[in-house]
């Protein structure tokens, strides 16, 4: 018995190293396999494939000193051994069958030439204009973040169903119009930076605030996005919305040595030590939002706008002393720009801190008939606030419980029901 326990605690931790080295490198291995197979539907199947393997193998041979490296080379044996089967590659295989099994991994993210990165050339990829927009965001952060169908359809406010749809479609798409593996040039580099921006924030926000799970922060999404964030500023330093997006990004991640306590629990932004806040990061927020503004002299983006209202927050000293009145016309600006329910959401919380929570909940209850906010958490949570605030205790005990409901992310439920019982 205790030999089997042994074993079995083995594999299990082989199995989390596993699923957890993979988190990190998926995107790495296919953006790789990507290069040589030109097919990312076919190239996220392969990784799956050298995934599949590792948990076969792992629990009994002992996980490797460099995972990331294993995982890399098992599935670009595979990739090589596809190629090499396909007849339509019989021609080419003859010159470069070798120089494939000789190629050594892909340099670091960043190096190489002026583009130097295969992740953003998976990202571009995912969002040709052969796909919807829903799609290339969906696939993309399915390639990219390594997120899970949930978690987008999370970030979507759509159904899970639905999302998954959208990614097998989106595969065939690429694959039937043979869309080249690169990072476009002139005009359709241009076209596709909107939903390439919109993309790398999603992945932000994953990181930010997780939708599922038991941490309320996933920071090496942050670190993926912003990274793809800065790359996209070198090779575009013209764009004001790229800027605007990294100063965004860059005054956001400051905050998270913040936004956990000691046993990992959410901390709200106005209980935050600001003294614990990145004052590097935030430094750095402050000059792209500058390059933004010069770059763009007249009306802001809706990044840079976003970007405004984050460093109205990162210059106030403290909770008190935020300029609500500011965020909130900044926030008026936004839903000019994106006129979304999430956006009249947070601007009816920026209203309530200006004007008072009256104001705030009139805004918030024109919302409550919005389908896609029906079953998003955040809006009981910022209902139940304002109704606390204004003092009817057993209304807002309701409002936390149904978010609470609605949440999938274990800390968030945990901040949520305390918020109930706060109640009374």
């Amino acid at each position: 018995m205790a030999v089997t326990a042994v074993r079995t605690d083995t594999g299990d931790r082989a199995r989390q190293t596993v699923e957890a080295v993979y988190r990190i490198e998926s995107a790495r291995i296919i953006a790789a396999l990507a290069r040589i197979v030109r097919d990312v539907g076919v190239a996220e199947e392969l990784a799956q494939d050298a995934l599949v393997a590792a948990l076969e193998q792992w629990p009994e041979s002992g996980v490797p000193d460099n995972p990331g490296a294993w995982l890399m080379a098992a599935a670009r044996h595979r990739a090589i051994d596809l190629v090499r089967r396909r007849e339509t590659y019989a021609r080419k295989l003859a010159e470069m069958g070798r120089s494939l099994q000789d190629t050594p991994p892909p340099a670091e993210p960043g190096t190489g030439d002026d583009i130097g990165d295969d992740i953003l050339r998976l990202i571009f990829t995912a969002c040709h204009p052969v796909l919807s927009t829903e799609a290339r965001i969906a696939l993309t952060l399915r390639m990219v973040g390594g997120l899970k169908t949930d978690e987008i359809a999370r970030a979507f406010l759509v159904g899970e169903p639905t999302v998954a749809q959208r990614i097998v479609r989106a595969k065939r798409a690429l694959a039937k119009a043979a869309v080249p593996f690169e990072v476009p040039e002139g005009p359709e580099r241009a076209a596709r930076l909107a939903s390439v921006l919109e993309v790398i924030y999603l992945i932000f926000n994953e990181g930010y605030s997780a939708t599922a799970g038991d941490d309320w922060l996933r920071p090496a999404l942050c670190e993926d996005a912003l990274r793809l964030g800065r790359v996209l500023a070198g090779l575009m330093p013209k764009e004001p919305e790229v800027h605007g997006l990294v100063a965004l990004m860059e005054i956001q991640a400051s905050r998270v040595p913040a936004r956990t306590g000691p046993s990992g629990e959410p901390v709200l932004l106005k209980d935050q030590n600001r003294r614990r806040w990145d004052q590097l990061l935030v430094r750095r927020g402050f000059v792209a939002l500058g390059r933004a503004e010069e770059a763009s002299p007249g009306t802001p983006g809706p990044y840079a706008v976003q970007a405004a209202i984050a460093a109205c927050h990162a210059r106030a000293h403290t909770y008190e002393e935020t300029d609500w009145r500011r965020i909130a016309l900044l926030y008026g600006m936004l839903a000019a720009l994106m006129p979304t329910p999430v956006v009249r959401l947070n601007r009816a919380v920026a209203v309530s801190m200006a004007e008072g929570p009256e104001e705030g909940l009139a805004l918030v209850e024109a919302l409550a008939g919005e389908r896609s906010l029906r079953d998003y958490h955040l809006l009981p949570s910022v209902r139940g606030d304002l109704l606390y605030r204004l003092g009817r205790r057993e209304e807002a005990r309701a409002e936390f419980e149904r978010a609470a409901s609605l949440t999938r992310n274990e800390r968030e439920r945990a901040l949520l029901l305390g918020r109930a019982r706060e109640c009374g």
